[in-house]
């Protein structure tokens, strides 16, 4: 199994912490690597870290890595974006609003936060429209 110093998984969680308050959630005893953040207004996730094998991404290499799932609303950023190394359809999400990124250091830390920070805006609450 490979050797997951490299994640950057703490690097997010702090991020999302300070910027988001958002708390770092557990959920699942069977899977206790993996955690989600949601908006607190809402309770919407806008992110999941996970751990992967490589070869559910379609990678030809032997190992896990950590990964985060961040939703993007832009269809037509999200596909120039799954065109970046690092960067995939996500896995375990809905595919067509979700991307998986490497959090091995193969994509640079400050996408990921920009990258984070849309995930926010996809699930923010929309504001009521006023009647006139």
């Amino acid at each position: 199994m490979q050797n997951k110093t490299n994640s950057l998984r703490e690097n997010v969680f702090e991020y999302v912490t300070k910027k988001y308050n958002s708390q770092i959630e557990h959920l699942w005893a069977k899977y206790p690597g993996d955690a989600i953040f949601r908006n607190n207004e809402n309770k919407k996730w806008y992110g999941i870290v996970m751990d992967v094998s490589y070869s559910k991404l379609g990678i030809q290499k032997d190992g896990i890595v950590d990964v985060l799932n961040v939703k993007i609303d832009d269809f037509i950023l999200k596909d120039l974006l799954i065109q970046q190394d690092g960067i995939f359809n996500a896995y375990h999400m809905k595919i067509c609003k979700w991307i998986s990124v490497l959090l091995d250091g193969s994509v640079d830390i400050n996408q990921i936060y920009h990258l984070i920070d849309l995930s926010y805006s996809a699930v923010q609450t929309k504001p009521q429209k006023t009647r006139r």
